[in-house]
């Protein structure tokens, strides 16, 4: 609890502490848990950074605030859901849900939380990104099935594009995580992004 709260803590400050963006630079906004957080690798090594990497490298006047916290759920979202909007994105991904799954959380709370998550956050006209999450299948066949139709159900409801599943081509990789098989590499980190780009791209402006 303590360790959430102060990466909550530090979450904001660097939100309210960043340096202006240029006037022509827009935000994307990470918000998630440890896989987006980049937990065990070098800051820029973690999706949000080479997503941010990227898009200065193709011209788009963007820049990645990297939104997430260690161990938060769903609801630990939702929460600080108002803090991460205090940088004005204009896109936001949404990565949460694993730490849901991970600890048994039921599915009808995560679907209520992320559909609020996304509500809240197109209220400020800003685009939003749902990225998917799986549980392991030693879960049960009903939990995991019912887990996984979360997603693309919340965002039929909202009207969001959903990337299937963030971990695609990761999850189950041992070269691709690290020893607890369940956070990226910094090559695990590089895929996700690679594989994040295509859905993101169509929310961007030139």
């Amino acid at each position: 609890m303590r360790v959430r709260f102060l990466g909550a803590a530090l979450l904001v400050f660097a939100l309210l502490a960043a340096p202006p963006a240029r006037a022509a630079e827009r935000v994307v906004v990470a918000l998630g848990d440890s896989l987006t957080a980049g937990l065990g690798v070098a800051p820029d090594e973690a999706y949000p950074a080479l997503l941010d990497a990227r898009l200065r490298r193709e011209g788009y006047g963007y820049r990645v605030v990297n939104a997430g916290v260690s161990g938060d759920t769903s609801a630990a979202g939702l929460r600080r859901v108002d803090w991460v909007l205090k940088s004005k994105p204009d896109v936001v991904i949404v990565a949460l849900g694993a730490n849901d799954g991970l600890r048994g959380l039921p599915v009808d709370a995560l679907a209520r939380n992320l559909e609020a998550i996304v509500t809240r956050v197109r209220a400020t006209g800003a685009r939003v990104l749902l990225a998917g999450m799986r549980v392991p299948p030693n879960y049960g066949a009903d939990y995991t099935s019912a887990f996984a139709a979360v997603f693309p159900a919340v965002a039929r409801r909202t009207g969001v594009p959903l990337a299937p599943f963030l971990l695609d081509g990761v999850a189950g990789d041992a070269r691709l995580n690290q020893p607890d098989g369940i956070h990226p590499t910094a090559e695990g980190q590089r895929v996700i992004a690679e594989r994040l780009w295509p859905y993101v791209r169509p929310l961007l402006t030139r």
